[in-house]
């Protein structure tokens, strides 16, 4: 397996005046396609910190919008992880009838609840992150 898809639908609720979708609802969008990864995978983010003890902290984002996305569009949302000893990125690629629209990548650190530091990513988590990696095998 590869990456995690879904489809976002644009409402007119997420589009400027010009009905074209405005970026603080991309990031909306982007936000709520992790929270459903991270669902996917078994480890919701509140399940981190509530039941595991850690979280996974945003320290990084860089998004390019690439073409625009209109109300009523259905755009395909791909985010892939990649993890490192102490630390997940989470790549996306969002597509919308072939055509890129943005792409981009949030960069999160594994650490402690209380502020204590980075901690390695813990193995089940780190496995059930590995299964949608871009490396990994069907």
């Amino acid at each position: 397996m590869s990456g995690y898809e879904r489809t976002w639908t644009v409402r007119f609720s997420d589009t400027d005046p010009f009905g074209i979708a405005h970026y603080p609802r991309i990031i909306d969008a982007v936000h709520e396609t992790s929270d459903m990864f991270m669902e996917e995978i078994g480890f919701p983010f509140w399940a981190l910190t509530q039941e595991h003890g850690y979280g996974l902290p945003l320290v990084h984002m860089d998004f390019d919008f690439e073409h625009p996305m209109n109300a009523g569009d259905d755009v395909v949302i791909e985010v892939t992880p990649s993890v490192g000893t102490k630390s997940v990125r989470l790549d996306y690629e969002a597509t919308c009838d072939g055509v890129v629209t943005f792409s981009g990548y949030e960069q999160r650190v594994c650490a402690t609840h209380g502020g204590e530091g980075a901690i390695e990513v813990p193995d089940d988590f780190r496995a059930a992150l590995d299964a949608y990696a871009a490396d990994s095998s069907e």
